[in-house]
């Protein structure tokens, strides 16, 4: 449990609450319905072995799905608990920054970058190592938090209420991601990327709230002006 005040979007949050990474009910809850929803959109590992790099892992909640998929995982975090916990469920961990990550050129079939773009000072640099790490023909699977006035009430002044939604203090409203911005940005470095909105499916929520279900899923909706997803590949 937290024990300190800290600022919004302090990454110390993140190793006060490493014992929630894998609580299903826990202050990350909402991770584990967007890591299942990532994994929706990985194809398979073609040929078996291939490399899937996990950009800001954490505690490592994709190791399942990647794992059922065929790639070998490895982890990109800051956080050392993070790391760890992400070690025993199977993903490679390694130490860096998602703004200079400390793999070669063109080694990943797949990158995710999920929940990441709203934590740093320079999307469009993550998005850049996101491309320099994809072979070509690559998929880039994202997802993150619109810069909209809706985007930044729903997810701070309502979600951070509401069982399952972020820990308080998680999210600097002024990071979300300018989605135009980040079109152009992908269209640049030879990314072809195609946004979708997210939101949580309320019928799986409101019985997840009772204890009747595990998780909740994430439904695509024609609106990204909230929780957008990006699916594309490197040209």
């Amino acid at each position: 449990m937290r024990d300190s005040v800290l600022p919004r979007n302090d990454p110390a949050q993140y190793e006060e609450l490493a014992d929630q990474w894998w609580d299903p009910s826990g202050g990350f809850a909402a991770l584990h319905w967007l890591a299942a929803s990532r994994a929706e959109h990985v194809p398979p590992a073609a040929p078996p072995g291939a490399l899937l790099v996990d950009l800001a892992c954490g505690g490592g909640l994709m190791g399942p799905h990647v794992a059922r998929l065929g790639y070998r995982h490895v982890g990109v975090d800051l956080g050392f608990e993070g790391l760890r916990t992400a070690r025993s469920h199977g993903v490679l961990p390694v130490r860096g920054s998602v703004l200079a990550v400390p793999l070669a050129d063109g080694c990943a079939d797949v990158v995710v970058a999920g929940e990441i773009l709203e934590h740093v000072e320079d999307d469009v640099a993550v998005l850049a190592e996101c491309a320099r790490l994809l072979r070509p023909g690559g998929v880039l699977v994202i997802d993150t938090l619109a810069a909209t006035r809706i985007g930044r009430f729903l997810t701070v002044t309502v979600a951070e209420r509401l069982p399952g939604g972020p820990p308080p203090g998680i999210h600097d409203p002024a990071l979300f991601v300018d989605r135009e911005r980040l079109l152009a940005a992908a269209d640049r470095l030879g990314l072809d990327l195609r946004l979708v909105g997210l939101r949580p499916s309320l019928r799986d929520a409101v019985a997840w709230r009772l204890g009747r279900r595990g998780g909740v899923r994430m439904k695509p909706i024609r609106s990204t002006a909230v929780i957008f997803a990006g699916y594309g590949r490197k040209r």
